[in-house]
């Protein structure tokens, strides 16, 4: 099992002296799919990472809706091509749709109005992120974060409309856990499981100092079903690798190895 961080390119040298085996990016960060291709410079900072670039998250900027009584599909297609072009010229292959902003109802819209633009947007995205090779995985977000799609189940169910091997789904183990997500809804869609997020339940990188934390259960059900995705630790904030996430690492992988 390969192991990453979710970080800025600019920290892959720490990253990979920890032990971690590839770095997620930021869609925003470093994709940047509303810049010009004149002022993007994302290709050349990708250039000088000395990690893998296997995946990206944020993939929606927040004032570029796709819910609500207006929303821009010109402006989105022309958006998510750029996204998926420069994604495929570093190498990305695994796109995170969470983007709360983007996708969240305003008050009083009506929600399976809400459920139709979100199946129009993915089924615009999806055929063009396969053009590319890439496949996007929906994130079930906590009722904090957001207000639509916070199970497994809720985010199955739109991968079963969609019906696209490249749109498939993302476990977050703090989000699993702040909306009382279910093992047995796991178990049912382990095996479409593309791409995986760790913290502890607090949102904390996961050291197992806090004992509260305990990642087995869920990676047994990875196992079982044969993932061979990536793991990586998604915690906003966290910018001091040297010291922690050799612990971090660490940590996973004897989960990892005793699930």
């Amino acid at each position: 099992m390969q192991f990453g961080i979710c970080a800025a390119v600019e920290s892959a040298q720490d990253i990979k002296s920890a032990g971690a085996d590839f770095l997620e990016e930021s869609v925003q960060n470093l994709l940047q799919g509303q810049l010009s291709d004149a002022k993007w410079r994302g290709g050349e900072r990708a250039g000088n990472c000395i990690l893998p670039l296997p995946a990206a998250n944020c993939l929606l900027p927040g004032m570029l809706k796709i819910v609500g009584p207006s929303v821009a599909f010109d402006q989105l297609r022309t958006y998510m091509a750029t996204v998926f072009r420069r994604a495929k010229t570093v190498g990305i292959k695994i796109l995170v749709f969470g983007s709360a902003a983007a996708r969240n109802l305003p008050e009083g819209f009506d929600r399976q109005r809400a459920r139709k633009q979100i199946l129009e947007f993915l089924a615009m995205a999806v055929p063009m992120a396969a053009e590319h090779s890439i496949t996007l995985v929906a994130e079930p977000l906590s009722r904090d974060e957001s207000n639509i799609i916070h199970t497994l189940a809720e985010a199955m169910s739109y991968v079963h409309e969609i019906s696209h091997p490249n749109f498939q789904c993302l476990l977050d183990t703090f989000h699993f856990w702040a909306n009382d997500d279910n093992l047995a809804d796991l178990q049912a869609c382990a095996k479409q499981i593309r791409h995986v997020h760790v913290a502890d339940r607090q949102g904390r990188v996961p050291s197992g100092e806090s004992g509260k934390s305990d990642y087995r259960p869920l990676f047994r059900i990875l196992k079982k079903a044969g993932y061979e995705g990536g793991i990586s630790v998604e915690s906003p904030g966290w910018t001091d690798f040297t010291a922690v996430a050799p612990r971090v690492i660490g940590y996973l992988k004897r989960q990892w190895q005793e699930a």
